[in-house]
């Protein structure tokens, strides 16, 4: 096999949350644009709408589905309605996610639970329904988590994020253990940690510490609308079939120093 063909993803399904707009989107782009059919999901029916244009736009087959994933028992609705439409799932790329900004003495019930629920319940029972009914069967399967920087340390000054943090380190560790125990089955389970990208997820605390994080960063940038593409696809693809359990840092060399 070449190196090219290594690459290519031609003919797959893949399932990306979250992927209306912003990171999802740009990996969902991705994918598409190496070939696979991509179904995405998100709250929100005007901005899958506007994703399906895009998508469409490039030449990709793309399918929609209005989904919250915070009501988990609806997981089992959602991958039926993608495997209807566009064949069992090859790829899942969990990326809806959620974050809260209190100080931990002051933080309210209902965000750390929100906070949790999308950002490691949803995954575990997504990724469970689509293992069973479609990977583990016919033995092959890419999971990719798009966890966070944040998962692996700390808060920094003025940054008040516990749960968002807690949850990403759980989403790394549910990497490695989901890892551990489907490798038998050919699925690889691998981690994103995306640094600090403008997202409308970040734009409130980007505003605030843009330009420390900035200058903290080794390539003095944040994350583009290009620099998760690269590495979803070599994540969902036979490049990486050696490769499961691990997370990939992309945040221009911040958790490094």
């Amino acid at each position: 096999m070449s190196v090219k063909q290594l690459f290519q993803l031609d003919g797959q399904v893949a399932l990306v949350t979250g992927g209306s707009r912003g990171l999802g989107l740009q990996m969902a782009q991705a994918l598409g644009e190496m070939g696979c059919k991509v179904a995405i999901s998100a709250r929100k029916a005007d901005e899958l709408a506007e994703a399906r244009q895009h998508l469409q736009a490039l030449g990709i087959t793309v399918q929609t589905v209005v989904s919250d994933l915070q009501k988990t028992d609806r997981v089992p609705a959602l991958v039926d309605e993608v495997v209807s439409g566009l064949g069992p799932i090859d790829i899942l790329v969990n990326n809806a996610g959620a974050t809260w900004g209190a100080p931990a003495e002051d933080y309210p019930d209902e965000a750390w639970h929100k906070v949790m629920n999308l950002n490691i319940n949803a995954p575990f029972f997504l990724s469970r329904e689509v293992g069973r009914r479609c990977m583990i069967p016919r033995q092959h399967g890419k999971i990719i988590t798009i966890a966070s920087v944040a998962g692996l340390k700390g808060m920094g000054p003025g940054v008040h994020t516990v749960a968002y943090n807690t949850s990403k380190a759980a989403a790394i560790n549910f990497t490695r253990a989901l890892a551990s125990e489907w490798g038998r089955y050919n699925i690889n389970v691998n981690a994103i940690c995306p640094g600090f990208f403008p997202s409308k997820m970040s734009e409130g605390l980007l505003e605030k510490i843009g330009d420390a994080v900035t200058a903290r960063t080794p390539l003095k940038r944040l994350g583009g609308d290009e620099d998760l593409m690269g590495t979803v696809v070599f994540l969902a693809s036979e490049a990486s079939r050696h490769i499961t359990g691990q997370y990939i840092a992309v945040d221009g060399g911040s958790s490094a120093i």
